[in-house]
């Protein structure tokens, strides 16, 4: 039962498609894949500013998801859980492929990356999305997660491999450059 404080579903086994999903049903996790495809999209291009590469990542993650989904405790939200896997098979792409430089994305790609944002993301403001994508690396991953996907800082922390207190400062530096983006 749904309370106003908590406006999550109750039992996270109540979704049909999950639970025949961990039975190993293809065709419920393809439902499942349908419901969160464009969130996860949505996750991947904030985090990689590149439409193919996010399409590449959301596929990983699927793919890592149905892997590990019989693994799937419930002890979150399917979403949740899935922006984790999404989150870390990022991270580990990333670190294969040696892109901790930080970089400002040029216009031509900006502008890519804009129309892709606002295609997953209706309504969305674009100067906004652009100072996003202009942030280093680490300051706009705990942005996005922390602002966007509502994740805690311990959270943050978890996922991304650092403690609390870093993810807190990344933040700050990202709000503190966001604006000095937009008022540019």
């Amino acid at each position: 039962m749904e309370t106003a404080i908590d406006s999550h579903p109750e039992p996270r086994e109540a979704d049909p498609a999950l639970a025949r999903a961990r039975g190993g049903d293809p065709d419920a996790f393809e439902v499942l894949y349908r419901e969160h495809r464009g969130r996860v999209y949505a996750l991947a291009l904030r985090m990689t500013r590149d439409a193919r590469a996010a399409e590449e990542l959301t596929q990983d993650a699927f793919v890592r998801a149905w892997q590990a989904l019989p693994r799937f405790r419930g002890d979150s939200r399917f979403g949740t859980w899935l922006h984790s896997i999404t989150v870390r098979a990022w991270l580990q792409s990333k670190r294969a492929t040696d892109r901790r430089a930080e970089h400002e994305v040029g216009n031509e790609d900006m502008d890519r990356y804009a129309f892709a944002a606002r295609r997953a993301m209706p309504g969305t403001d674009i100067d906004v999305e652009r100072a996003v994508a202009r942030l280093p690396d680490g300051a706009r991953e705990v942005l996005v997660l922390y602002d966007v996907y509502g994740y805690r800082h311990r959270e943050i922390g978890e996922m991304l491999g650092i403690a609390e207190g870093t993810s807190k400062a990344q933040l700050h530096r990202a709000r503190t450059l966001a604006r000095e983006f937009l008022d540019g």
